[in-house]
């Protein structure tokens, strides 16, 4: 299997590797020179011999150097080790990118966690201001209001005025919390919570305000 340029090039025979064609590049070995030998070499680069190994195995499977039993590490071409540079080279620059690109899209994906998380406290921020303090009014249901006849969940109420109906005070007798099924009735008293606008929508349901506002409510967080 080739060892030539692998994924890792921090791996410390990749180091040496580049180190001594390094040196053959710039004609400090020359061709036919032959170099320290292993244990120099693991000596030289405070590693174990097999570290020397691989790196020496490297150079020779892209014809850098030659090794010759009883002979030692030989020079093989000048060429060859400039060759292998330019690639290691290439290879270095795009992973550098890589690694400066993994590095801002983590940055991002930070960033972009951050800005949803401040964007949901500021709709709930702004939820609760809307919310808060709203005030409680009393409305009578007049001959021919459009409510006449509906259902809570039908009259739509809420998305008329904004405001929840608390209770409905029907013949002497308090619906409290009436469900969505509750049917308006003509002469209804609708005790309701909801912002002061709600006086301007009642007018075009045929509402009429008894009370209120009464007082402010606190709406718990």
């Amino acid at each position: 299997m080739s060892e030539g340029l692998p994924r890792n090039r921090s791996a410390k025979y990749i180091k040496i590797a580049v180190d001594i064609a390094t040196c053959i590049a710039r004609g400090e070995y020359r061709e036919g020179q032959k170099i320290l030998g292993r244990s120099s070499l693991a000596g030289r680069y405070s590693v174990s011999p097999e570290t020397i190994r691989r790196a020496l195995a490297v150079l020779e499977e892209r014809k850098i150097v030659k090794l010759q039993p009883g002979v030692g590490v030989i020079v093989s071409s000048q060429v060859a080790a400039e060759d292998y540079l330019a690639e290691y080279g290439q290879h270095q620059i795009l992973e550098d990118i890589q690694k400066a690109l993994n590095m801002y899209l983590e940055e991002r994906r930070k960033l972009d966690l951050k800005i949803t998380q401040l964007t949901d406290e500021l709709l709930e921020y702004t939820f609760k201001m809307a919310t808060r303090f709203q005030r409680i009014h009393e409305f009578r249901v007049e001959t021919g209001s459009p409510l006449v006849g509906k259902s809570l969940k039908k009259a739509e109420f809420r998305t008329l005025t904004g405001g929840t109906i608390l209770s409905i005070h029907r013949s002497g007798r308090e619906i409290v919390s009436p469900d969505a099924e509750t049917v308006i009735k003509k002469d209804d008293v609708l005790t309701v919570v909801a912002p002061e606008e709600a006086i301007e929508h009642s007018q075009g349901l045929k509402l009429t305000p008894l009370s209120g506002p009464t007082r402010l409510m606190e709406i718990p967080e």
